[in-house]
């Protein structure tokens, strides 16, 4: 249980370089097969990942990536871009079939869109965590322009990104130093 705690939270780290090693398409499936266990509101899953991995993929992301994260995405072996499915309720009869609840989104878009970018963001978590746990390393991040990535890969309009993951094997070289965290007593309560 030690080794689990560690790799997934206690001595995990984000990542800003990567190894030069490949990220197998049989990792990544096993990655979705394990993150998709996950709970989401209603079984509601609306989150949905766009693997990145070759130069010509990374390179039509690039115009969206922030000067500061441009180069570790470049040099990533892989980016995962969690982005959420505005008909996400869609899949409710079969993802839920104990309620009726597909009228309830399709009826009420502030609903629909909370719940998905909620649970989408729920489902990157479980991303980076299903990664540390399979060997991976991850590295989270919110420096891009969400519209333009949206225009390049989803431009029906259907999915909308949340945030961006890079992936690989972590190379410690390119580190900081690892930041502290806040205390149970500075963010939390107990009624």
């Amino acid at each position: 249980m030690t080794e689990a705690l560690d790799r997934a939270f206690l001595q995990a780290r984000t990542f800003n370089a990567f190894q030069p090693r490949e990220v197998s398409d049989a990792l990544l499936r096993q990655l979705y097969d394990t993150l998709k266990w996950g709970p989401t509101s209603m079984n509601s899953q609306p989150g949905r990942f766009l693997f990145l991995r070759s130069a010509e993929a990374k390179k039509r992301l690039a115009p969206a990536l922030s000067a500061g994260n441009l180069e570790k995405t470049l040099h990533a072996p892989v980016t995962v871009v969690v982005a959420q499915d505005s008909r996400f309720y869609d899949q409710l009869p079969q993802q839920f079939p104990a309620v009726n609840a597909k009228p309830m989104f399709e009826n009420n878009a502030v609903l629909a869109q909370a719940t998905a970018f909620r649970n989408s963001a729920l489902q990157g978590g479980y991303l980076i965590v299903a990664a540390r746990l399979l060997g991976l390393d991850a590295g989270p991040m919110s420096g891009f322009d969400a519209a333009r990535v949206d225009a390049e890969f989803f431009p029906d309009g259907r999915y909308k990104t949340n945030f961006l993951v890079n992936l690989g094997f972590g190379d410690p070289a390119g580190n900081h130093p690892r930041g502290p965290r806040l205390g149970f007593d500075e963010v939390a309560q107990i009624l």
